[in-house]
């Protein structure tokens, strides 16, 4: 069964075409640029260069967040309307699982930290395990140095993976010798973890419903929080 992988939580939007396998293409693409106009040129490169045809295509894996709100937005519409065009089931990711498990072989906690903007992180803290990793808490959005606070009160060395964690390096190196950094590499969720997360899913035909697939936002959006704004002053 071939998955393409869709994930746009972050300012760099990743695209991949994979199965049981592994990986057959993956495409990442940097900027502002709408999310819409850079998965579907991805894509048909993809597939160019793989020599499969979209209707082999069997199921879609899609990067739910936390993250940027425009291009998270924007990104699950893309995936969920390949997924009814194409009808094929859907399996929804939280990309800060995804996020974790590209650094899966970590001999120690790992901390996945994406930057939420406003001064805040999302954040979720993990074990590495056979096959994976395993959430050790909620999702969480706070300033960093909630999570700092956090990561003293679990008392464990920690790998800290993302561009939240590369935004807030002086903050986290207040731990000192318990805290590693990944590599650059891995500082945004990507598409290929996606599809190694929900293949398994997709084996057991755990799918999600296309109406049941929404953004993890965590928080509410600049623009609510603008309206309740001004309707208190109004």
């Amino acid at each position: 069964m071939i998955v393409l992988g869709i994930e746009t939580s972050t300012p760099q939007t990743s695209v991949a075409l994979g199965d049981a396998a592994g990986i057959l293409a993956s495409t990442l693409v940097s900027g502002t640029r709408q999310r819409r106009e850079a998965v579907i040129p991805a894509l048909e490169d993809m597939l160019a260069r793989t020599g499969v045809r979209l209707d082999q295509v069997g199921g879609i894996a899609a990067g739910i967040g936390p993250g940027l709100f425009t291009s998270l937005r924007v990104g699950l519409e893309t995936a969920k309307t390949l997924a009814q065009a194409l009808n094929v089931p859907i399996v929804a990711v939280p990309s800060l699982d995804g996020l974790a498990f590209s650094v899966r072989y970590a001999k120690r906690t790992i901390a996945a930290v994406i930057d939420a903007r406003r001064g805040e992180v999302f954040y979720c803290l993990y074990r590495p395990a056979p096959g994976g990793v395993t959430r050790i808490g909620a999702f969480a959005v706070a300033a960093p140095e909630r999570l700092v606070a956090d990561l003293q009160a679990l008392g464990e060395d920690v790998l800290a993976v993302g561009n939240g964690a590369t935004l807030y390096r002086r903050e986290l190196e207040e731990l000192g010798d318990g805290v590693d950094f990944a590599p650059y590499a891995h500082q945004h969720p990507d598409a290929a973890s996606l599809i190694e997360l929900a293949l398994p899913r997709f084996e057991r035909e755990e799918h999600d419903r296309l109406f049941d697939v929404v953004p993890l936002y965590l928080r509410r959006s600049d623009a609510e929080i603008a309206w309740d704004r001004r309707a208190a002053s109004g």
